[in-house]
Order: C-alpha cells, then sequence, then structure tokens
C-alpha cells in the first residue's frame, strides 16, 4: 500500500484503491524547487518535533546533532541537484552506507534525554 506523502510526488499512476481504475498524484517530482520546498518542510517539521520532545545530555547531543543534521541536508541537496549515480553498484553502495546514518543517529540521540 502506498503512502498518502508518495501521492503528493509520484505522478498520476498510483491507485485510489487496489482494482480501481483511478489514479492519482501531484507529480511532484517533475519540480526540482517544489521538491526541495515539500522535502526540506517535512525534515524541518521533524526537526522542531525532535528538539521539542529531547534535551541534550552532553556536548555529542548538542553539537552532534547539528552536525547530523547539517550532513542529512547536504546529502539530501546532493541527491536532489547532483547527477545521477553513475552505475547500481555505486547506488547499491550508497545504500549499504546509509546505514552508518542510523548509527549516527542512533548514537546523538543516545545523548539526548526525552523532556517529560
Amino acid at each position: 500500500m502506498e503512502s498518502v506523502l508518495d501521492v503528493v510526488v509520484h505522478r498520476p499512476d498510483m491507485p485510489l484503491a487496489p482494482g480501481l481504475s483511478s489514479r492519482l498524484g501531484l507529480g511532484l517530482w517533475n519540480s526540482v524547487p517544489g521538491t526541495l520546498a515539500v522535502e526540506f518542510l517535512l525534515y524541518a517539521i521533524g526537526v522542531v518535533v525532535y528538539l521539542k520532545s529531547t534535551v541534550a545530555r552532553d556536548r555529542v547531543g548538542s553539537i552532534g546533532l547539528w552536525i547530523l543534521l547539517l550532513f542529512l541536508a547536504i546529502v539530501e541537496l546532493a541527491n536532489v541537484l547532483g547527477p545521477p549515480a553513475p552505475s547500481v553498484p555505486a547506488v547499491a553502495w550508497s545504500a549499504q552506507a546509509m546505514w552508518l546514518l542510523v548509527a549516527w543517529a542512533y548514537w546523538v540521540d543516545r545523548h539526548r534525554d526525552p523532556i517529560a
């Protein structure tokens, strides 16, 4: 099942329900500025929610978080504005390397406490 957010970015090729011929999609991925605006808006909302619900325990939890957030924003810009991957193995290695981001985010989150 496709998500509601997929309807925003896909061209009108997403079925409304299984078996129906009606297709939805706003085609946002046809607009680089529109894509960047929506993706960074969602990113900013997520950052604000996280910042309002956690507090840094130490420097890793504060400075490390901002370095991670900046790195993620740069990676997103490079993905949208940069050239396509040169080969399928390059895409595969990039996907495998994303697990390092999960580990980094976990490490930073371990240095933050939830706000009660």
